[in-house]
């Protein structure tokens, strides 16, 4: 970014990664929006973040809109923009924070993917474990439905955080904040088995040493995107669509409230700051018990 606009608004791109600890893809994700915000003011005259007004972001709304954006995409990027200014009415760049007044375009409830139980089989059964590369793919579907790790909190695993013996893994989530991953017997032994007779083999291929659990065929950290790729390859073998790795970690979710786990269980499971975010698993559940019995009632 070059500009006066775009000097402040790297200081707050670097003030989310250090100060507060926020993910690179969370960053890249802010760079991204406020660009594109700052492109707009430019295209307007704007030189200066006190010259904006309530008005020119009522007319960034309306260029969104214009631009064909989706109103999911459009609320992503007024989010960006709203943290953006309440940084600048924090720090003294602005007197008044004129985002204050900027609202929301309303979203369609959209529920996340749960997975049958029958269908979490089949794609933890699909890798060849004979081989190191399914006993590693193996490990890392286990990993995500056992604990609903967010996949930036499977790549970013290091060794030091696993404790085979206590059955658990200690993960930092959003904000740098930490919490226990708890495993059971079925992803406690594939992930043993990984560690002892599949990453041994990708690390002798390395060239660098690395403390990361998840590496690739040649030894260097796996990263999200790969890890996405995992997940979606053996589901669209075996399941015929496209599933992610979030899908699992809702299904994970999903799977322990219907049976029975208290909601501030899940919640500190999932590593959810608030137990609003945690509630959309019973809207979820009700859903999901409900196709489930239009399935399998005869009179349904």
């Amino acid at each position: 970014m070059a500009g006066k606009l775009s000097i402040t608004v790297d200081t707050y791109l670097e003030q989310l990664k250090v100060v507060r600890k926020a993910s690179e893809h969370t960053v890249r994700a802010y760079a991204r929006d406020l660009s594109d915000f700052v492109a707009f003011l430019e295209s307007e005259g704007v030189t200066d973040w006190q010259q904006v007004t309530a008005i020119t972001l009522r007319r960034y709304l309306n260029w969104l809109f214009a631009q064909g954006y989706e109103r999911r995409s459009i609320a992503r990027k007024l989010s960006s923009v709203r943290s953006f200014f309440r940084f600048l009415a924090r720090t003294g760049y602005i007197p008044v924070n004129p985002a204050l007044e900027l609202k929301q375009p309303k979203l369609p409830q959209k529920l996340p993917t749960v997975l049958e139980v029958s269908e979490i089989e089949q794609l933890l059964s699909s890798p060849d474990t004979s081989k190191p590369r399914g006993l590693r793919d193996r490990a890392i579907l286990e990993l995500l439905y056992a604990t609903g790790l967010r996949v930036s909190e499977v790549a970013n695993l290091r060794i030091g955080d696993v404790d085979l013996a206590e059955k658990l893994v200690r993960v930092k989530g959003k904000g740098g904040k930490e919490r226990i991953a708890l495993l059971h017997d079925e992803a406690l032994s594939w992930l043993e088995r990984y560690l002892t007779e599949g990453r041994p083999v990708f690390l002798s291929r390395g060239k660098q040493i690395t403390d990361r659990v998840f590496i690739s065929q040649k030894g260097t950290p796996l990263t999200v995107r790969q890890i996405h790729r995992i997940v979606d390859g053996y589901a669209r073998k075996v399941l015929g669509r496209r599933v992610s790795p979030h899908a699992l970690r809702h299904s994970f979710a999903t799977h322990l409230l219907e049976g029975g786990a208290d909601l501030r269980v899940i919640q500190e499971l999932l590593g959810h700051s608030s137990l609003a975010a945690t509630q959309i698993y019973t809207r979820l559940s009700r859903t999901h018990l409900k196709r489930v019995y239009e399935k399998a009632h005869p009179r349904s």
